[in-house]
C-alpha cells in the first residue's frame, strides 16, 4: 500500500454526456427514455478519480437538477477542490448533496487509487458479491408485465421491484404474485399515495411483499409512521432519506423499518457511511438504490453495498440492463445474481475517455492540464 500523503488535486473536468436508455423507464410521476450522465474527473499526477452526480433534468425525484448542480460544481465545488489534497471533508455548500457527492466520490476514488486498494476497502467494505436487484418500470398491460418479471426471474435477480401507483396497483400486484408465488418482490410507489390511501395499502399484506418503498411524500415522516402502524408490509424509505438527521428522524418515528441509501442523493460516501452506522446499531437493513447510473455511479454504488450493513438486494444491475454500450470498461456484469467489484484500485473499471470526449455535449475544466 502506497504510504505518500495526498498530493492536491491538480485539475478538475467536468462531462456531460447524453446516452439513450434501451427501454424508456416509467415511475409514478416520470418517463425516462433518456439519461444525460455528469461525471466529475479528479487530477493528481497520474491518477484520475473519477465520480458522477445523480441529479436529473427536473426536479421531479429532488429539487437538485442537472444544471444546478452544473453551476454548484463549476462556480463553487470544483474551485474549492483543485489545490487542495483531499483528507476527507468537502468544502462548500451542503445544499446541493448530489453534486457534492460528485465531488465527493470522486476524491474517493482518487485516494483509493493513491492507497492502491479496491474503492470497496477504502470505505470499510470488503471485496464480495453484491446481490442484483432489477426494477422494472410502469408496463402498459399485465401481461406485458407477467413477461418481464418471468425473465427476470430467468436471469437469477435476486430481487424484482416493481413501479406502482393509484390505478396500477393491487390487482396487478395480485396477478404477478399468483404466476410467481415465490419471487422475491418489492414494489416503489415513488410518493404516489396519501394516508387516506391506508385501507387499499392494506391489501399489499396478503401478496408476501419484502416492502413498499416510499409510499407517501418526501416530507410526510409522521405520515408515514401511521401508515406504517397500520399495514404490516415493511415501509422502506428512499426519497425522504436525505441526510443522516432525517434517517435518525424517520427512525425515532418509526416511519418504516428499511432504508434505501443511495450515496449520490445524501452528499456522499461520508453522510452515507453514517447512516450506515446509525441504522446498523438500530438493526436497520439497508441496501443500494439506483439513479440510472452510468458504470462509473454503479461503481460506487457497488462499493458502498459492500457493508456489512446492507443485507438486502439493491437495484445494482448490470450494464447492460439499461445502456447498449457503458462509459467503462468492462461493463458491469452479473454472474449468479451478483455483482462482483473489481479487484483493480478505486473503482475498478475504466472510463472510457475517449468516447466520453466524443460524446460530450458540454465540459469544463479547471486547473493547469496535465
Amino acid at each position: 500500500m502506497n504510504a505518500a500523503s495526498p498530493a492536491p488535486v491538480e485539475r478538475a473536468e467536468l462531462f456531460l454526456v447524453p446516452l439513450r436508455l434501451r427501454e424508456a423507464f416509467e415511475t409514478s410521476g416520470a418517463t425516462a427514455r433518456d439519461r444525460s450522465v455528469l461525471l466529475v474527473a479528479l487530477h493528481a499526477g497520474e491518477r484520475v478519480g473519477w465520480g458522477e452526480c445523480v441529479a436529473g433534468a427536473v426536479p421531479s425525484y429532488a429539487p437538485e437538477t442537472m444544471e444546478s448542480a452544473w453551476t454548484t460544481l463549476t462556480e463553487q465545488l470544483l474551485p474549492m477542490t483543485v489545490g487542495r489534497a483531499w483528507t476527507g471533508d468537502l468544502p462548500g455548500p451542503t445544499d446541493q448533496p448530489m453534486a457534492r457527492a460528485a465531488v465527493e466520490m470522486a476524491a474517493w476514488d482518487l485516494e483509493a487509487k493513491r492507497r492502491g486498494v479496491p474503492l470497496c476497502e477504502a470505505i470499510g467494505g470488503e471485496r464480495r458479491p453484491v446481490a442484483a436487484g432489477i426494477a422494472l418500470g410502469l408496463q402498459p398491460d399485465d401481461d406485458t408485465l407477467l413477461a418481464r418479471v418471468g425473465a427476470a426471474a430467468a436471469a437469477g435477480y435476486r430481487r424484482i421491484k416493481l413501479k406502482i401507483k393509484p390505478g396500477r396497483d393491487v390487482d396487478m400486484l395480485r396477478a404477478v404474485r399468483d404466476r410467481f408465488p415465490d419471487a422475491p418482490l418489492s414494489v416503489d410507489a415513488n410518493g404516489a399515495y396519501t394516508l387516506a390511501d391506508a385501507p387499499r395499502l392494506r391489501e399489499l399484506d396478503e401478496l408476501g411483499l419484502l416492502m413498499i418503498e416510499q409510499p407517501l411524500g418526501v416530507g410526510e415522516l409522521a405520515d408515514h409512521a401511521r401508515l406504517q402502524g397500520a399495514i404490516g408490509t415493511p415501509i422502506c424509505l428512499d426519497e425522504s432519506i436525505t441526510s443522516l438527521t432525517t434517517a435518525r428522524r424517520a427512525l425515532e418515528l418509526g416511519s418504516c423499518r428499511v432504508i434505501n441509501l443511495k450515496p449520490g442523493r445524501v452528499g456522499g460516501f461520508r453522510a452515507a457511511l453514517e447512516i450506515h452506522e446509525l441504522c446498523r446499531a438500530r438493526d436497520v437493513p439497508l441496501w443500494c438504490g439506483g439513479m440510472l447510473e452510468s458504470g462509473v455511479g454503479r461503481a460506487h454504488n457497488v462499493a458502498l453495498a459492500t457493508l456489512p450493513g446492507f443485507t438486502l438486494p439493491g437495484d445494482l444491475s448490470p450494464s447492460e440492463r439499461y445502456w447498449e454500450r457503458d462509459l467503462v470498461e468492462p461493463e458491469w456484469r452479473m454472474v449468479d445474481g451478483a455483482l462482483l467489484p473489481l479487484a483493480a484500485p478505486g473503482i475498478g473499471a475504466e472510463p472510457d475517455r475517449t468516447r466520453i470526449e466524443a460524446l460530450a455535449i458540454r465540459r469544463h475544466s479547471l486547473g493547469a492540464p496535465s
